[in-house]
């Protein structure tokens, strides 16, 4: 074998065992509940819980508003910008890395400061504006993934060859958008919806201080209080996000030999 063959064979190996052998060591915790022998009674215990059902519920709608937010938001923007400003590329690039930038602490006492009770746009008034404030808070929290995504997505296709075969058969901007060029990033779409839906899935900050009944704040509840089913509650939001992943395999398959324009 050649040494350079070898060293990325070692490099490959050294990855696995950095990643799975604390999630081994994990599970295998999570299975000491009951002394001298191993169980799934931990994972019983979560699962029965109906706190665990109603976070899940709560944080998976939630995720989905913000999925939906989020394409709506982006597709148009990094469209317009691959067709008519890229220009403006390098500035709303750096926008998008904003959230990457300040912490999460900071917006939401930021958000917490200008749609306070008291402020001309109070949106923590009551449980649905609170949460209407906590998915748009999700949407800039995961702006800088989705928009990478649909970016690199649009970057791989002829946009412009595209809009101009649309529009010569009569085809208006919505027509275009929806069934031109969405079809076309699918894959791109799935992978920063899913990347979005783990970061919600898992998030804290945001969801503690504006009082949620969020998976984060409910995860943090249990470790603090327990033993072994914080670690079966580790694995399976482990579990929800390689899912994700797994989704976007099969969703995505066949893709690549549906964009058009990209020869």
């Amino acid at each position: 074998m050649k040494p350079r063959r070898l060293g990325s064979w070692l490099l490959i190996v050294f990855g696995v065992l950095y990643f799975f052998v604390p999630l081994l060591g994990t599970f295998e915790f999570s299975l000491r509940l009951l002394r001298g022998v191993y169980s799934v009674a931990a994972y019983r215990i979560v699962l029965a819980d109906p706190r665990f059902a109603a976070t899940v519920t709560y944080s998976t709608v939630l995720a989905l508003a913000t999925i939906a937010v989020g394409v709506l938001l982006v597709l148009p923007t990094a469209y317009w910008i691959q067709l008519r400003l890229p220009r403006l590329r390098p500035v709303v690039e750096f926008i998008t890395l904003l959230p990457l930038v300040i912490p999460a602490i900071v917006l939401v006492f930021g958000y917490l400061r200008i749609y306070n009770s008291s402020s001309a746009l109070p949106l923590t008034g009551s449980a649905r504006t609170t949460d209407l404030l906590l998915m748009f808070s999700y949407v800039t929290l995961a702006l800088p993934y989705m928009y990478r995504a649909v970016d690199n997505g649009l970057r791989a296709i002829d946009v412009r060859t595209l809009t101009e075969a649309a529009q010569s058969l009569g085809a208006g901007w919505s027509t275009i958008l929806l069934r031109v060029i969405l079809p076309n990033v699918r894959v791109a779409v799935l992978s920063g919806a899913f990347l979005t839906f783990a970061i919600v899935i898992g998030e804290f900050t945001m969801a503690s201080l504006l009082d949620r009944p969020a998976f984060g704040p409910y995860l943090q509840l249990i470790g603090a209080n327990r033993a072994y089913e914080p670690a079966a509650l580790s694995i399976i939001s482990f579990s929800i996000t390689w899912a994700c992943m797994g989704f976007i395999q099969v969703f995505g398959r066949g893709a690549s030999g549906q964009v058009a324009g990209a020869h």
